[in-house]
């Protein structure tokens, strides 16, 4: 399907604007056509008063009441072609301005259902780019495209019959120019059309890495790497005129070919008009609406290039965004399977997440040979099996890159395994059902722009501000929002930019104790803050952990050491599942972790890094 078939069902809503603009349209070029013929009409009438004052003889009766009338209509066809011309540019503009709301938006929706698969391979700096570029090329020309193409058809239509009825071989040479201009447009196209999508790709990267070092400007400054980052920026921009030279003449020199064909097709229609104008088959007036017509029929033609030239550029872009669109969420996965509910054996029915019972708790979660490996990597993870009871707090213990993050990502059902299963009382049938029954405090703490309210209440939009703030004293947010100048109104910046280490991180545990859900995943939770700071937040987490069941991926043994359970990894294999006392004694990876953390060697130090927790 073409670019422009594309883009139309995309955005069919549109079609009361496609119809006005069509209707404006028609309206500006019959305007537009009648000024040859009123012009035409005009000039045999004064020509004939003017030679008949020459030959000494009285303007025929209402000559003059004609020429007014005929400037009257002259002056309507003006106004009318302006009136409507301006109409359906509004409507042009507005609906451009739709289009471009459309398309972000289906674009910004298709992103946000993609598997987070998806952005492990794209720069966010080349998702912003392609959506910036590619929806103005394609809006840019939709809008010309709309307003042109019903003008340039009607135009050409009426000139070729127009010049038929008046002298055959006009029209002959018309139908030839067209068909040649296209031809030579068509070549002209597809050399233009590798070079627009070369420079796209340079663009992208570009914008790519801008976007990163903007957002990591500090990283940047510290390592002393502004220059040899302006000058990566640079290389890719460098390129893009290369190869906008090359681009630029290879349209041109077509383009002086294009032109020339039609100036000796021009030159023949003019001299054809001249030589029936003087041997008397045209009078002074035909040959001056002609003459007229000649001039719209070229307008058609040589304004091809600037609808090519844009619909080349919506071609490229709308290709970019058209790969996007049609990404297949499962594909993009590659298959595998995500956590589907848990059901009590017996009577079907899922368990409580939340709340008391008598005897043993239920079983909420349950990992059965679960496998899993990034892209066609080896397997990250291989054969995990496990059972969670509501309540349980499990810590995951392992070196460096052992899984520990990848299992609590397959929890909250942002990858697919390979194969086996996962179920979580409460999932439902989607993931967002799956998400929203899981809290989470990630090592980074990943804020937004807006205000420090705004992000405890990421989770929950509908919090009061008695909610915000209760939840911001237990997570110790409320101790230093206290001397900030508009308290839980401050603007933090891009990502927190403007906040400690520390206060961000409280700032994302108090937005998991503001979600309140059944699951708990605490990700390296307290690993960013001081040990003040820690002891007040922990014993928030203690509260929220209270009755919740628990992932634990802890940064200090002390954290590790109050949990129901610890999940030793080793190669992406369970190597232990016990009690903190039980694996103590065990001889395994926990319990070499206890032994560490008590040496004073360097090497014990330096190996007790490579699990990610401190004594």
């Amino acid at each position: 399907m073409s670019p422009l078939l594309r883009i139309l069902r995309f955005t069919r809503s549109l079609a009361p604007y496609y119809a006005g603009i069509t209707i404006a349209a028609v309206v500006v070029t019959g305007a537009g056509l009648a000024v040859p013929f009123i012009t035409g009409r005009a000039t045999d009438v004064v020509v004939s008063a003017v030679g008949a004052v020459a030959r000494g003889e009285s303007v025929a009766e209402g000559t003059v009441r004609t020429v007014v009338l005929l400037a009257v209509a002259l002056l309507a066809a003006s106004l009318v072609e302006t009136l409507m011309g301006n109409i359906g540019g509004y409507w042009g503009d507005v609906m451009s301005a739709k289009m471009r709301t459309i398309l972000s938006s289906r674009y910004f929706e298709k992103l946000l259902a993609l598997p987070q698969r998806y952005y492990d391979h794209e720069l966010t700096g080349t998702i912003v780019a392609r959506l910036n570029r590619s929806i103005t090329e394609i809006t840019n020309f939709m809008k010309t495209f709309s307003n042109m193409f019903v003008t340039m058809f009607m135009t050409t239509v009426a000139v070729l019959a127009i010049s038929a009825w008046y002298y055959w071989p006009l029209a002959v040479l018309l139908a030839i120019a067209y068909p040649v201009y296209l031809w030579l447009t068509a070549l002209t196209s597809r050399k233009w059309q590798r070079l627009e999508n070369e420079k796209n790709e340079h663009v992208d990267v570009a914008s790519g890495r801008f976007a990163e070092v903007v957002g990591q400007m500090r990283v940047v400054k510290s390592f002393v790497r502004e220059r040899s980052e302006l000058r990566h920026f640079e290389q890719h921009f460098d390129e893009t005129v290369t190869l906008t030279g090359a681009q630029s003449r290879h349209w041109h020199t077509m383009d002086a070919l294009r032109r020339g064909v039609l100036n000796v097709i021009f030159f023949a229609l003019y001299v054809i008009i001249f030589l029936r104008t003087v041997t008397g088959h045209f009078s002074v007036g035909d040959m001056v609406m002609l003459i007229q017509l000649m001039a719209l029929a070229r307008q058609p033609v040589t304004s091809l290039s600037w609808v090519v030239d844009t619909a080349q550029r919506a071609t490229a872009g709308s290709k970019s965004y058209f790969e996007v669109m049609e990404l297949d969420p499962d594909e993009v996965e590659g298959g595998g399977g995500r956590p589907v509910e848990l059901v009590r054996s017996g009577d079907g029915a899922a368990p409580d997440v939340v709340g008391h019972q008598d005897g043993a708790a239920p079983e909420v979660v349950r990992f059965t040979d679960v496998r899993f490996g990034y892209d066609d990597d080896p397997d990250v993870l291989s054969g995990v099996t496990l059972s969670v009871r509501r309540g349980e707090r499990i810590a995951f213990v392992g070196e460096s890159g052992g899984g520990k993050s990848t299992l609590v990502n397959l929890l909250m059902g942002l990858y697919a395994t390979r194969s086996g299963t996962i179920e979580v009382a409460g999932a439902g049938d989607s993931p967002e059902a799956l998400r929203r029954s899981i809290g989470a405090v990630f090592q980074d703490p990943s804020l937004f722009s807006g205000t420090i309210a705004e992000n405890i209440a990421y989770g929950r939009p509908d919090a009061t501000r008695e909610e915000i703030e209760a939840v911001a004293e237990r997570a110790a947010v409320a101790s230093f929002v206290e001397r900030l100048p508009n308290g839980y109104d401050t603007l933090i910046g891009e990502r927190g930019i403007k906040l400690s280490g520390g206060q961000k991180q409280r700032i994302a545990v108090a937005r998991a104790m503001l979600k309140d859900a059944p699951y708990l995943v605490l990700d390296e939770a307290t690993s960013a803050l001081d040990t003040k700071s820690e002891r007040l937040v922990q014993a928030g987490l203690e509260d929220l952990m209270s009755d919740r069941t628990s992932f634990i991926i802890a940064h200090r043994l002390s954290t590790i050491a109050e949990v129901d359970r610890i999940v030793t990894l080793r190669d992406g294999r369970i190597d232990e599942i016990g009690t903190p006392a039980e694996l103590a004694q065990s001889g395994g990876i926990y319990a070499e972790l206890l032994a560490l953390q008590h040496s004073a060697s360097k090497a014990d130090r330096k190996r007790l890094k490579r699990f990610d927790v401190v004594g």
